[in-house]
């Protein structure tokens, strides 16, 4: 898995374009076209763009923890599917929302916090993570 983070609007769809220019066919799914979370893929090669989005849509139904555990078997399933074959490959875009001033909504909060640790996780569990900010890449792991 590679996940990429980085603020919002800071170039990171289009650095995965261009880093990733020679693979072919790609799944693309993004969460801010309105398309639903996938848990099987089309393709070997898959990008899911937005989790905070999804992540957002969570937080009217359950806790923060909550969602981080049922997140960290999402992404292990992610992690099976991508290890049954070496040409499988999940790269991951999500905007970092967990800087700047807590929100004062409660709502908001447990978005941010759900947002924080499944960053965490996602993280933990790739083998490339790259951060944009304003279209430059910096990889952290």
């Amino acid at each position: 898995m590679h996940f990429v983070t980085g603020g919002a609007y800071n170039g990171k769809a289009e650095w995965v374009r261009n880093y990733y220019s020679e693979e072919a066919p790609v799944q693309w799914i993004s969460a801010y076209r309105g398309e639903a979370l996938p848990f099987d893929f089309d393709e070997d090669f898959v990008v899911l763009q937005g989790i905070e989005m999804w992540l957002r849509n969570e937080v009217q139904q359950q806790t923060a923890a909550a969602i981080r555990m049922k997140w960290q078997e999402i992404i292990k399933r992610w992690r099976i599917w991508e290890e049954e074959k070496k040409t499988r490959c999940c790269i991951i875009i999500g905007a970092d929302i967990t800087k700047g001033i807590v929100p004062i909504e409660a709502y908001d909060r447990t978005w941010r916090d759900a947002s924080g640790w499944v960053f965490q996780d996602i993280a933990a569990a790739s083998s490339r993570v790259d951060i944009i900010w304003y279209g430059i890449a910096q990889q952290v792991k």
